[in-house]
């Protein structure tokens, strides 16, 4: 069986479909990382529409990737549950897709886009490697600790932030970020370049603001892979109601004060604070998209956001590709052209044509081009790619 196709009996078109529509979310956000300079430069866009920013960062910033780090916890489970089918040593296996999945994520960091989430999913899939022995209790108890310690840790760092920190210097930032979108429509080399300047920076925010919160949320989907949530979804009616009726309006409000500020403030202090906001309340609200999200995929729906969810690796590179051809020197340069109501049509679009092409790929092929190279990488051996007709 080793290096096989994977019978369906063993998929979860659950987690396939939610895997799916988490694609969108991540989409939403980091289309703006290509589309304007003003991302994250601590100042306001001048060219910006309020509505759509507010859409975006009120409900998919700081959610989806969340979202994806429980459904890697989940699928980590199935992985251990494969090799024991397989017959095969979990560590070794598990060593070999994480460093696949790094490599894939360096050279996606370093030419794509420098805001890769699959580097940290490698390393902190590590971790959860050495904590696989935990028990489901105790996983969700310490996902909850890290929670709470992150979220009170930033808020505290932004009521100091409030007290002491000086605004951004607008003239100085505008000028950076001008030189930003120059390069960025130069040439090819120029677009890498820049890509490895602002690592830096990036890689800070990803330790020290997503990498808890991944962690626990890797955590959380590990304990509900051991206890079938999302196979057994039914057994857990009590968790999806409390999620609907205490979590959501929880996680709504502290979504509504962080694009509040975001839209208002942006680079103010007090954004700082709404950062450790959203970190204690943005699970809950990504918990409540769960429990909807099962309901809809009671129904048919399933079937349209699954097969984008079983290639989701090649999918979100491929988004990466079609944004740089869209906005940087890799293609058309349109870096900072387009007002905010084209982007978000072409981010509706760009799903909308990945929907499809996921479903028309996977009628010929058992795997994505990615995701027939990780699992090489994983098994050792050769996958068989097509499908028998």
């Amino acid at each position: 069986m080793k290096g096989g196709p994977v019978s369906d009996q063993y998929r979860l078109v659950r987690l396939d479909a939610l895997r799916g529509f988490a694609l969108f979310g991540i989409l939403a956000v980091n289309a703006w990382v290509f589309a304007t300079g003003y991302y994250g430069s601590g100042i306001a866009d001048p060219a910006r529409d309020p509505a759509v920013q507010w859409i975006v960062s009120m409900f998919f910033e700081t959610k989806f990737y969340l979202l994806f780090s429980f459904l890697f916890g989940y699928s980590f489970t199935q992985q251990m549950d494969s090799a024991a089918r397989a017959g095969v040593a979990f560590r070794p296996r598990m060593l070999r897709r994480h460093l696949g999945l790094a490599a894939i994520g360096v050279a996606h960091a370093v030419l794509l886009f420098h805001g890769d989430i699959l580097t940290t999913y490698a390393l902190l899939g590590l971790v959860l490697l050495a904590l696989r022995g935990i028990s489901p209790r105790r996983a969700v108890r310490l996902a909850v600790g890290l929670i709470l310690v992150s979220g009170a840790l930033w808020t505290l760092l932004g009521v100091l932030d409030v007290l002491t920190r000086a605004p951004a210097d607008a003239a100085a930032v505008s000028a950076q970020v001008a030189e930003t979108v120059a390069a960025y429509r130069g040439s090819p080399g120029t677009v890498v370049a820049e890509r490895l300047r602002q690592l830096p920076a990036t890689l800070g925010f990803v330790v020290f603001v997503q990498a808890p919160s991944a962690l626990a949320m890797f955590l959380l989907g590990f304990a509900a892979g051991r206890r079938r949530v999302l196979a057994e979804p039914g057994r857990y009616r009590a968790l999806w109601a409390w999620l609907l009726r205490v979590g959501a309006p929880i996680g709504l409000a502290g979504a509504g004060f962080y694009a509040y500020v975001a839209v208002n403030h942006p680079g103010s202090p007090v954004e700082t604070v709404a950062i450790g906001v959203s970190i204690l309340t943005a699970p809950l609200l990504a918990g409540g998209y769960v429990a909807v999200l099962l309901r809809l995929f009671d129904t048919r729906a399933a079937a349209v956001f699954a097969p984008a969810g079983r290639v989701a690796l090649s999918n979100y590179i491929l988004q990466s590709v079609v944004l740089g051809v869209v906005f940087t020197a890799y293609g058309f340069g349109l870096m900072g052209t387009l007002s905010y109501g084209a982007v978000a049509g072409l981010v509706v679009g760009i799903y909308a044509v990945q929907l499809a092409l996921s479903a028309l790929w996977l009628r010929s092929h058992r795997y994505g081009p990615l995701e027939w190279l990780l699992r090489a990488v994983t098994t050792g051996a050769r996958p068989v790619a097509a499908r028998q007709l």
